[in-house]
């Protein structure tokens, strides 16, 4: 009897997930197998993707196509698309290079300009939905990505930048518009900013850990050979106070966002995997990272498939390559996440993942140049992601605008930096 009852248990919660994620993906407007590989001219907005390790075409099925974005103003009739029941607006235009995006605890927005060294602040909004105020906060960085406040909470005492070779942290209270001292030193050296040159930073739950995201200095040079691979293609792990514990994961070729899961606690990240295989190959990914774990760059890519270009080098990591939770399509230029806490969208967007897809170079026909939304259920991917965020690309080809990082306001929209149109979106939710 007891098996009986324990059988209708397992059945019932079985039935209650199902219900859950059916709540969350749109399984009937849900695409698997090849066919899941993004085509710019077929995303839209509310449509599903499933795309898996069995799903990829061998190395060079196709030619690998030099494909790079052509920037254009925006057309005049041109404007983000989202689902049904989303709005978007223009929150700011005129920035230079807009790069990641971080919410303090009292509603300010922190954005990294890259190209210009400095961080800007901009809170609140006025009766026509722009800035009520902006400041500089900090300048003369060096290529800044990254922003951490620490500790976490409403009242941290610090904000962390990843300069490209070094991360520095600014005493902090909120409410700050502008820096009240001169940068602290903290990881002195990073390997320096050849090849990728984000650093981006996130902190451990506990607040123990510092993680900072070390992309690549190559495509797929070979690190036995190649010293200029030391440290790079890993999440490296260090105290708060900038001491080196330890190298978090490896293999990872260029991991431009990451973050910590609120649900979970678990770190993830959003991955540019490798060029010149074809235009299916290499499928870039968002996953969440296994504490030394090894995820195949440069030797292997999405488990046991071998990098034709190191054939025969190191099999005995073969079997040891994870397969990452979120396969996207390959060059999607996969670069900020962020985790919904908020409250304004529906209640099934609770704790799922957005990710800024800012196009790339090596697909002959564009993907990416969006903005995804991975549902997660308990903090777990299943696989599916969703185009959420889409109309950057102009029936010609042309590019207009490029997402790059992504964060949730405190009023509960999401806000979008996109470098191409050098402006921030806020997309929020008004209802069907």
């Amino acid at each position: 009897m007891w098996k009986l009852c324990l059988l209708a248990v397992f059945l019932l919660a079985a039935a209650w997930i199902a219900l859950a994620a059916g709540e969350k993906i749109d399984t009937g407007n849900l695409i698997t197998g090849p066919a899941a590989f993004l085509d710019y001219r077929s995303i839209k907005p509310g449509g599903f993707r499933k795309i898996t390790a069995a799903d990829i075409p061998a190395p060079f099925a196709t030619r690998s196509a030099s494909n790079g974005p052509a920037i254009v103003d925006r057309p005049a009739n041109a404007w983000p698309q989202a689902p049904a029941g989303f709005k978007v607006d223009l929150y700011v235009t005129g920035l230079d290079l807009p790069r990641q995006i971080r919410t303090a605890p009292n509603g300010d927005l922190l954005v990294a300009e890259s190209d210009r060294g400095e961080i800007k602040i901009f809170r609140g909004r006025d009766k026509n939905g722009k800035p009520e105020q902006v400041s500089v906060f900090a300048s003369g960085l060096q290529s800044p990505f990254g922003i951490a406040f620490y500790p976490a909470g409403p009242n941290p005492q610090w904000v962390y930048i990843g300069n490209t070779g070094s991360v520095v942290r600014f005493s902090y209270k909120t409410g700050d518009l502008k820096a009240s001292g001169a940068a602290q030193v903290i990881v002195p050296r990073l390997p320096p900013g050849g090849g990728h040159w984000t650093r981006d930073l996130a902190f451990s739950r506990d607040g123990q850990r510092l993680f900072v995201a070390v992309g690549s200095a190559s495509n797929a040079s070979d690190p036995d050979t190649y010293p200029a691979e030391f440290h790079r293609a890993n999440i490296l792990e260090y105290t708060p106070g900038g001491n080196f514990t330890g190298v978090y994961a490896s293999g990872i070729r260029n991991p431009v966002g990451i973050g910590v899961n609120p649900t979970t606690g678990e770190l993830w990240c959003s991955v540019n995997e490798r060029d010149a295989l074809g235009d299916n190959l290499v499928p870039d990914y968002i996953t969440h990272v296994q504490r030394g774990g090894f995820y195949g760059w440069p030797y292997f890519y999405i488990g046991g498939h071998p990098d034709p270009r190191l054939e025969g080098k190191h099999p005995e990591l073969k079997d040891k390559v994870l397969v990452p939770d979120v396969l996207l399509s390959a060059h999607n230029g996969s670069l900020g996440l962020t985790f919904y806490e908020g409250t304004q969208f529906p209640a099934e967007f609770r704790g799922d993942l957005f990710a800024a897809e800012h196009g790339s170079w090596n697909r002959s026909s564009r993907t990416g140049y969006e903005v995804v939304r991975v549902p997660l259920e308990n903090g777990h991917a299943s696989g599916v992601f969703e185009d959420f965020l889409t109309g950057f690309v102009t029936s010609d080809r042309r590019v207009w605008g490029r997402p790059v990082g992504v964060a949730v306001g405190k009023d509960g929209a999401l806000y979008v930096t996109d470098d191409a149109s050098r402006s921030i979106w806020r997309v929020s939710y008004a209802g069907k």
